[in-house]
């Protein structure tokens, strides 16, 4: 399981003084994706138009190139504004099958500091129910931390 507050400390060291956010998901996504290996995806989506996220930078195989707030677990994530912890994603009703290997999912929303939604952090695993509250929370964390700085 990742160290997460080792790795918060050396994503905020690695970000310090960034602002472009492109610049950051692709730093977070690079240091969250090798610090656990039940992360098989990890990446970014962007918010480029009104309930349309665009993939962003990201670390695995392939991901779907544009998903729409209505459609799986990403666009649950980006249309509520709530994490989205999947144990199952066969059980998941809508969910988008970008790779057949995923088993579980985490989906989290990515905010500015002025609070608008410019992202969601989608994290895969090939393993059943590999996310939990405790991911959750240290994930938030990171995000809030490296996205919501004045």
């Amino acid at each position: 399981m990742a160290d997460y507050p080792e790795l918060a400390t050396r994503i905020a060291a690695l970000t310090e003084g960034e602002s472009d956010p492109v610049a950051l998901m692709a730093t977070v996504a690079c240091e969250l994706h090798h610090a656990d290996d039940r992360f098989d995806w990890t990446g970014f989506y962007r918010v480029v138009a009104p309930d349309l996220l665009k993939i962003g930078p990201y670390q695995g195989g392939h991901g779907c190139l544009t998903i729409q707030f209505s459609r799986g677990v990403c666009g649950a994530a980006a249309r509520t504004g709530e994490v989205q912890l999947v144990d199952d994603v066969e059980a998941f009703p809508g969910h988008i099958a970008c790779s057949s290997s995923t088993r579980s999912e985490i989906v989290l929303p990515v905010r500015d500091a002025s609070g608008a939604l410019i992202a969601v952090l989608d994290i895969d695993s090939d393993r059943p129910a590999a996310f939990d509250e405790a991911d959750a929370e240290a994930l938030t964390a990171i995000l809030q931390a490296t996205f919501a700085r004045a």
